[in-house]
């Protein structure tokens, strides 16, 4: 008869209890899920529910505490404001328009578009691996921004890498992509030269993972099969002081390489590449 009556008492005040949750995690009535991040240890010697953190996986994030620019070519709606991208900045040795509107497809699939996806699609790649990742522009701004503020953006990110993605506008028949390196500059508020040297080492990384990721092959109408590029007269290298590079993903009015480049799955490969690329560099 004792024993009958205890074993109702026990059970009512277990339900009590465990109704109360944890008040210390705040989570009244909670339990982890076959998905939570945390599992109780077999003899923690805590009372009921005390949970311990599973320890990180740092391979699976081998960019954390790394901070990362990626700056989309152009801007969709440039277009819109022909005079105010029109007007003359400084790139420390010169001037040059603000921006301009970019290329596109025989079809119309602008460069402008192109840059915005591919760049989407490196920020998610990035941010899995653990990086802080900054895009100059979301396609949350009317125009813009200039060359000028797109290398400044980077510089004040305290960026350990920036890209800046786009696509070519040449002749059909030239194909291939290629990485556009700061040229050694002094001059104004210009000055590159501690940025070239890892900013070639950048490069190098890119061209090798770009064309592994996409099969496509360094352009066969510059940088003699390098797939590299040097140039003096681009504002977002000129006066960025953060290792920085251009990648032209393709040349948009060639046919070939438009089907590639207006081809969704093709701009996933892109993508990785490009974040392949960084994270080598990254990791030295």
């Amino acid at each position: 008869m004792v024993l009958t009556a205890l074993v109702p008492a026990c059970l009512a005040g277990w339900l009590i209890w465990d109704s109360m949750g944890d008040p210390e995690n705040g989570d009244a009535g909670s339990r982890p899920t076959a998905d939570s991040t945390s599992i109780a240890p077999p003899h923690s010697g805590g009372p009921p529910g005390t949970a311990t953190k599973r320890p990180k996986d740092d391979a699976a994030r081998p960019l954390a505490g790394k901070v990362v620019v990626i700056d989309p070519g152009h801007n969709p709606t440039n277009r819109d404001h022909p005079s105010r991208i029109a007007r003359s900045v400084d790139i420390g040795t010169a001037t040059k328009e603000c921006d301009t509107t970019g290329t596109a497809t025989n079809s119309g699939y602008a460069e402008a578009s192109f840059t915005l996806d591919v760049s989407r699609r490196v920020r998610a790649l990035l941010q899995a691996r653990g990086a802080k990742v900054v895009l100059t522009q979301d396609g949350d701004r009317a125009y813009g921004p200039c060359v000028d503020e797109r290398a400044e953006i980077g510089n004040e990110a305290h960026a350990d890498a920036a890209v800046s993605v786009h696509a070519d506008g040449a002749a059909a028949g030239q194909r291939g992509f290629h990485v556009i390196l700061p040229a050694s500059v002094r001059g104004g508020g210009a000055d590159t030269s501690g940025i070239t040297g890892p900013s070639r080492r950048l490069g190098e990384r890119l061209v090798r993972e770009f064309r592994a990721a996409t099969g496509s092959e360094p352009a066969n109408y510059m940088g003699d099969g390098t797939g590299l590029k040097v140039r003096d007269d681009l504002g977002g290298l000129n006066l960025s002081t953060v290792p920085k590079v251009f990648i032209e993903c393709g040349n948009m009015r060639d046919p070939k390489d438009a089907a590639q480049l207006t081809d969704a799955a093709w701009r996933e490969r892109a993508a990785r590449g490009i974040t392949q690329g960084i994270t080598d560099f990254l990791n030295g």
